[in-house]
Formats: C-alpha cells, structure tokens, sequence
C-alpha cells in the first residue's frame, strides 16, 4: 500500500517530460542572446600590447559562449522535466490589485530626476530623489529622510567625482561643491 501511494504523489508531483513552451522560449532567447555577443565579440579588432596579451575579445566572446552553454543545459533540463520551484516565502496577497499609487510616485520621482539633473545637478536632483523614493514607499519621517537623502547624494556625488573619476553634474551649486 505504501509502495503505491509513493508512486501516486511521486507522478503527480513530478513535472511533466518535455517542459512548457514558455521555459524554451528562455533558452532560445539566452542561446540567441550569446550569439549576438559572440558575433558582436568578433567584429571587435583584436589588438594585444604587453600589458594585455589577451585583448578585447576575450570577454565577450568567454560571455557569448557561457551563453549558449547555459542555454544548452537548460534545454537539457527542461527536456526532461525539470522545472524551477515556486518561491515559498513569497509574502505577496495575490487577491490585492496593483498599487498603483506607489508605481505613479516613483515614476514620477524618476522623472524629476531626469528633468533635474543637468540645471540643479545631482547633488539636488539625487536628494529629491531619494527622498521621493522613501516617500513613494511608505516612509513619513520627512526630516531623517532628507538628512538620509542629503548624505546619499553627496556621499555617491563624490564617491563618483574621487573613486570612479566620473564628474556628475553640480548645476546650481557648481562653485560650492
């Protein structure tokens, strides 16, 4: 008895062989995805000096082709059944509607953003956004929130400026900062 019940919830909890058309989908798109980086790779001159023997090709090319590897053993695997696991501990009340609400404040806190960057720079722009992010998501300590968003903007402004060397724009406060 117990022999048959084990069968009986191994073949209805086992996925059917040959996948979905969606799962191959997937692996068509990433095996598409690696040949354009591979042919994208190739049409890179291959120029080598002594500080690189390997040059610029190498990296797209190693990328295009753990593409399609990835993408063939996916195949594989849908091909004989194998399928991703619902996330369990998703915390998510599928019978609620979408909030838009929150969607349309972040959008438009993007969108301030990327109206505001060039004439009040980022240090302004970056801190109406981060503060409008919070805001969008439910946070109402307005003033941390600003002192928060202040310090984020100027802490990635010069971690740009020093670190990366990567100037972002200073608009109003250009001879302050």
């Amino acid at each position: 008895m117990s022999s048959a019940t084990d069968e009986l919830t191994t073949r209805e909890t086992r996925p059917p062989r040959g996948g979905d058309r969606a799962q191959y989908g997937m692996c068509a798109f990433l095996a598409l995805l690696g040949t354009a980086v591979i042919v994208d790779g190739l049409g890179i001159p291959h120029i080598t000096s002594g500080t690189d023997p390997v040059g610029p090709r190498a990296v797209p090319l190693a990328l295009g082709v753990l593409l399609v590897v990835v993408a063939a053993l996916y195949a594989v695997d849908v091909a004989r059944g194998g399928r991703g696991e619902p996330e369990a501990g998703e915390d998510v009340d599928l019978s609620q509607g979408s909030d838009w609400r929150t969607v349309l404040l972040l959008t438009g806190a993007f969108v301030v953003n990327a109206v505001l960057i060039e004439p009040l720079g980022w240090v302004i722009s970056g801190t109406l956004l981060f503060w409008g992010t919070a805001f969008a998501l439910g946070n109402r300590h307005y003033v941390r929130n600003l002192l928060i968003a202040v310090t984020l903007s100027l802490a990635t402004f010069y971690a740009f400026a020093i670190g990366l060397g990567v100037n972002l724009p200073a608009g109003v406060l250009q001879g302050i900062l």
